[in-house]
């Protein structure tokens, strides 16, 4: 019951649009279906706090099929999004450890595991993923997208 409290809070700071199958635009884009993406980009994880490669570079509109591949021991995570939005939710992370994710910006990866998020990139700028398992975020583990008109 806490984890769906906290997983709705966390969904009021990303907004409504977010829901899956939505087709509304967020700041960073929206969900995409990953069977039909423009192309594929390998996002791998590891237990030293980083993401290879640490920046990913798209076309406004493009819709990308990430594969998040946790080579570690550890569980992670990828969260799309703005850094601010990324913040907020470090922050809700280290106050709600437990927190359950479901939303299609974001997957939960166990040791070994992989996951995949398609996503639309319909604003130019700079956009981030990131692990928010409390301390992961904090000793650097996120990345960049960079979305060119």
């Amino acid at each position: 019951m806490k984890r769906k409290i906290v997983a709705a809070l966390w969904t009021g700071f990303v907004g409504a649009a977010m829901a899956h199958g939505s087709t509304e635009d967020t700041a960073f884009g929206r969900a995409a279906d990953p069977h039909k993406a423009d192309r594929t980009v390998r996002i791998e994880m590891s237990d030293r706090m980083r993401f290879a490669p640490a920046e990913v570079r798209v076309k406004q509109g493009e819709a990308i099929r990430f594969v998040a591949m946790n080579k570690g021991h550890l569980k992670h995570e990828m969260v799309l999004g703005t850094m601010e939005e990324l913040k907020e939710h470090a922050a809700l992370m280290r106050k709600f450890p437990w927190m359950e994710h479901d939303e299609p910006n974001m997957v939960d990866v166990g040791p070994g595991a992989s996951a995949v998020i398609g996503w639309r990139f319909t604003k130019a700028g700079e956009f981030y993923y990131g692990c928010l398992i409390p301390g992961h975020f904090e000793a650097g583990m996120i990345g960049k997208v960079i979305v060119t008109p």
